[in-house]
C-alpha cells in the first residue's frame, strides 16, 4: 500500500509561480515512476507532468511545457512540480500519481496506482 500527501496548493496571481510538493510513504518510492495530473471544475482529470523513477526522463502535457518542471528527490521519498508563469486556467485540484513501474508508461489516470488527495491550486487573473 502506498500513501500519497499533496502540499503547496494555494490562491496565486496570474504570472506568479507555486511549487506542489507529493510525499510517499509506503513502498520503495525511488523504484517507480511518479506523475501529476489535475482536474477542474466539470472537467475530467487530465495529465500535467511525469517523472521516471530516477528522474532522468521527463515529460510534460503541451499546455505546461515550459513553465512547470517535474523533479523527485528519492531520498526523501518527495516528488515537486515546480510551477511558473501562472495562468488562471490552471486553475484545479492537483494530484500526485504512483505507477507500479520505474519507467512512465503514459498519460491516462489509468496507468497510475494510487492517488493522493489533491491540493487545490487557484490563479486569479
Amino acid at each position: 500500500q502506498v500513501q500519497l500527501e499533496e502540499s503547496g496548493g494555494g490562491l496565486v496571481q496570474a504570472g506568479g509561480s507555486l511549487r506542489l510538493s507529493c510525499e510517499a510513504s509506503g513502498r520503495s518510492f525511488s523504484s517507480y515512476a511518479m506523475g501529476w495530473f489535475r482536474q477542474a471544475p466539470g472537467k475530467e482529470r487530465e495529465f500535467v507532468a511525469a517523472i521516471s523513477w530516477s528522474g532522468r526522463d521527463t515529460y510534460y502535457a503541451d499546455s505546461v511545457e515550459g513553465r512547470f518542471t517535474i523533479s523527485r528527490e528519492n531520498a526523501k521519498n518527495t516528488v515537486y512540480l515546480q510551477m511558473n508563469s501562472l495562468k488562471p486556467e490552471d486553475t484545479a485540484v492537483y494530484y500526485c500519481a504512483s505507477d507500479s513501474t520505474r519507467w512512465v508508461r503514459g498519460t491516462s489516470p489509468d496507468e497510475y496506482d494510487y492517488w493522493g488527495q489533491g491540493t487545490q491550486v487557484t490563479v486569479s487573473s
